[in-house]
């Protein structure tokens, strides 16, 4: 068994026609779907790459493993997938983006070499980089995130000091001049990198060739995309495939924009919300972001037509997913912030090649399910020890292999605001500036640090319009997952260095050998089997 594990950054599940689109057609996806099982109820663990992605790559929820921001590093000592995959023999390999910020302070206080063996692993989330792109400026990240990308395009004959912002991120207007990616307004134009140069293009290939040299060993290759992540520009002919009126209505009502909640008052303020609320905005980029979607659908078809015609397809588990997706102008707002479906649910797919997956083939499941599976998922595929105490998640194998089990009766997801304008605006310290969402399958509860907490209705309001998180009415459906939130934070998040065995076996022995704590007399040490000092008489 091997797994492939493809990620698309900031992909929107309700884009895909697998998922019932119908202003876009994503066939490739479409097949997978067809091949495996969709799940239609997946969430992040929070609606922001770097934390999403850290609880993807640990197994472990946001308040676990503490990189709450994008840009917090991962603590040194963070136990990740990849720890626990080669601990079975399974090499653990990274192709693309991970948002990882290193720990170097910790690595220096412990005198560990980030350039060494461990240091380096503990550097990239314990992936051993192919290479990794995180689709960034180089000018503000010298040699790191897109040196690999630059290289391939000056071997291609592309010249410049910052290929990737001269190329990738430049657009080319109908006169020959040359505009930025960044711009909002320049969204249309079509980049000035081709099609078969361009950085989904360019993983595709390198995704290939990695799956083409492998031997015996088994491997997960986390295949990560950069796109449709901002900036949206696309190369030709994505850039234009499609126009406004493809566009499916925007989902907003003007009652939003009359909230009595303050963060939310003060989020439809910023830049952001105020630019994607902007018709002509939405009606430029979102087009765009429709192409780099379409983009990626069809490079993964190439990716899938190598799997089939070298029988990998046969063994080799393939998942794609997101790490969150894009407000695009939702609910009055642009990024990807908040809890609503538009961001924090994403599009899960899984194939399982394993025979006991032919029933459930092309189905589709319901079941809440959480960013953390797959790590769990991943070491079931790979028959690995099962690490409750570390992995916070749960496998997905019953689902998979249509063989019923219990399962969780909520999701939860997660977001430190404090880097955000509207923290400041309301007055709140940046250690309360915190939000929890708890979503059952109909209520979506959102606790919100020294103020009322948000309540949606997903079975009335599927939209997600009105907050009845203010309304008396609602008192005991807020009680009631208000009591959800509390069972959750009371689990154990930390205690991951005895695992459950351990327990079980310091529960049967009792107090460690040599200590006697509170035996009345010799016969109640004797009856306990307690060994006693033997050179003491009594």
């Amino acid at each position: 068994m091997n797994v492939l594990w493809i990620m698309a950054d900031q992909l929107r599940w309700d884009y895909l026609s697998c998922y019932g689109a119908t202003h876009m057609e994503t066939p490739n996806l479409d097949w997978l779907a067809s091949q495996g099982v969709r799940f239609n109820k997946a969430y992040v663990q929070s609606p922001i790459c770097g934390p999403s992605r850290m609880s993807y790559y640990t197994g472990r929820y946001v308040r676990s493993h503490g990189s709450t921001l994008n840009g917090a590093p991962l603590r040194v000592g963070e136990p990740t997938l990849g720890e626990h995959l080669r601990d079975h023999g399974v090499k653990y390999s990274l192709v693309g983006k991970t948002h990882m910020t290193p720990d170097t302070a910790g690595m220096k206080r412990l005198g560990i070499d980030p350039t060494g063996t461990i240091g380096a692993l503990m550097s990239e989330c314990g992936f051993e980089v192919v290479l990794r792109d995180d689709g960034e400026n180089p000018t503000a990240h010298p040699g790191r995130k897109s040196a690999a990308y630059e290289a391939y395009l000056r071997r291609h004959g592309m010249e410049g000091d910052n290929l990737w912002e001269e190329w990738a991120n430049t657009g080319v207007t109908p006169d020959g001049d040359l505009v930025s990616g960044w711009m909002l307004e320049n969204s249309a134009y079509p980049a000035r990198v081709s099609r078969d140069h361009s950085e989904t293009a360019w993983l595709t290939t390198c995704g290939i060739d990695y799956i083409a040299a492998q031997g015996d060993q088994p491997w997960l290759c986390h295949l990560s995309y950069i796109k449709p992540h901002w900036p949206y520009m696309a190369p030709a002919p994505y850039n234009d495939m499609y126009s406004a009126d493809d566009l499916p209505p925007v989902n907003r009502h003007p009652a939003e924009q009359d909230t009595d909640h303050p963060l939310l008052r003060e989020w439809l303020k910023s830049r952001i919300s105020r630019n994607f609320s902007r018709d002509e905005i939405r009606d430029t980029v979102g087009p765009v972001y429709m192409g780099l979607i379409k983009e990626l659908d069809d490079q993964l078809g190439r990716l899938f037509a190598f799997l089939r015609e070298t029988g990998r397809m046969d063994d080799t588990m393939i998942v794609f997913c997101a790490d969150h997706g894009d407000n695009m102008g939702d609910h009055w707002m642009g990024e990807k912030d908040l809890f609503y479906d538009c961001s924090a649910r994403v599009p899960l797919l899984i194939y399982d090649p394993r025979q006991q997956a032919d029933a459930t083939r092309g189905t589709a499941s319901d079941a809440l399910v959480e960013a953390i599976d797959l790590a769990p998922t991943f070491l079931d595929a790979f028959d690995a020890p099962a690490k409750p105490h570390i992995l916070e998640g749960r496998s997905l194998r019953p689902i998979l292999h249509g063989t019923p089990a219990p399962w969780r009766d909520f999701c939860v997801s997660e977001y430190d605001y404090a880097t955000r304008p509207a923290r400041r605006v309301n007055g709140i310290d940046q250690a309360d500036a915190r939000l929890v969402m708890i979503f059952d399958g109909r209520w979506k509860y959102v606790h919100v640090e020294q103020m009322r907490p948000l309540l949606y209705d997903l079975e009335t309001d599927p939209d997600e319009i009105v907050d009845l998180g203010g309304d008396p009415r609602f008192a005991a459906q807020i009680d009631r997952m208000k009591a959800l939130h509390f069972e959750w934070s009371r689990q154990h998040h930390t205690r991951i260095t005895r695992d459950p065995a351990a327990v079980e076996t310091a529960t049967d022995r009792g107090a460690p050998p040599g200590v006697l704590i509170a035996y009345a007399n010799r016969s109640e040490v004797d009856s306990d089997g307690r060994i006693f000092p033997t050179h003491v008489q009594q």
